[in-house]
């Protein structure tokens, strides 16, 4: 029996199986005499610390659940140059992740604020940070959903419980129902607790009638506004350029 043979249950039982991913490259650096004993064990160990760096990141980034993988390297920032690029990538940082602040991208369909909001939470999960996106519509009809089982609680804390929540298309359509209380009270559990992402087509001016309730609505816009960072972009979409000739 070999070395490696008996090594392997002793890694599983420190769950440090994935060693044995590298272990046999980094035996050859030590046995051809390239590298010393501790230099041999600090490079096993940083290569347990990368694998384990890359699953967490893979499972933040699952558990993000974009509609795509988005990166501002992507981002064709040349299409509108009134995209106020510094301050998107000033966001980028994350800074107001850990300030638990707002970002609110303004602006009419196809100048990019989807994107944008989700290469920002790109970033932040490769912070380190928890991240969930999802549409305005998609969580309003899923915590509206979750009534009729008695999972309420349960479903918006998962809206409410993540470093970075971003929710876009909000005011794409009227509010009805319990859908306005719902969105009041995903605010105002994160106001001072966790940071958000929200992208519309329509003006800050146009988000107070959403909450079909005046003290609501200013209760709600008072908290959302507190720590924002409101950015407004201009310009024709990206999907309908000028210029297009339609068949």
């Amino acid at each position: 029996m070999s070395i490696t043979d008996e090594l392997i249950p002793v890694l599983k039982k420190l769950r440090l199986s994935g060693v044995l991913k590298t272990l046999d490259l980094r035996m050859k650096e030590a046995q051809d005499g390239e590298v010393s004993h501790a230099d041999f064990l600090f490079r096993v160990c940083c290569d347990e610390v990368q694998r384990r760096e890359a699953k967490q990141l893979d499972q933040r980034m699952r558990r993000a659940n974009f509609e795509s993988t988005k990166h501002l390297e992507d981002f064709e920032w040349s299409f509108n140059p009134k995209v106020p690029k510094q301050r998107i990538v000033e966001l980028a940082t994350c800074h107001f992740v850990e300030k638990q602040e707002n970002v609110l991208l303004i602006g009419p369909a196809g100048v990019g604020k989807s994107h944008l909001a989700q290469a920002i939470g790109e970033r932040a999960c490769r912070a380190g940070h928890s991240v969930v996106y999802v549409s305005a519509h998609r969580m309003l009809s899923q915590l509206k959903a979750s009534r009729a089982d008695q999972s309420y609680e349960r479903k918006l804390l998962r809206f409410t419980a993540p470093d970075l929540l971003i929710v876009d298309d909000l005011g794409l359509r009227p509010l009805e129902g319990d859908e306005p209380i719902d969105l009041y009270e995903i605010i105002r559990q994160r106001y001072e607790r966790g940071a958000m992402i929200l992208t519309s087509n329509r003006a800050i001016e146009e988000w107070h009638p959403l909450f079909l309730d005046d003290l609501m609505a200013s209760a709600a816009m008072d908290r959302l506004m507190h720590h924002a960072h409101v950015v407004v972009i201009e310009g024709h979409s990206y999907r309908n350029p000028p210029g297009r000739k339609v068949a």
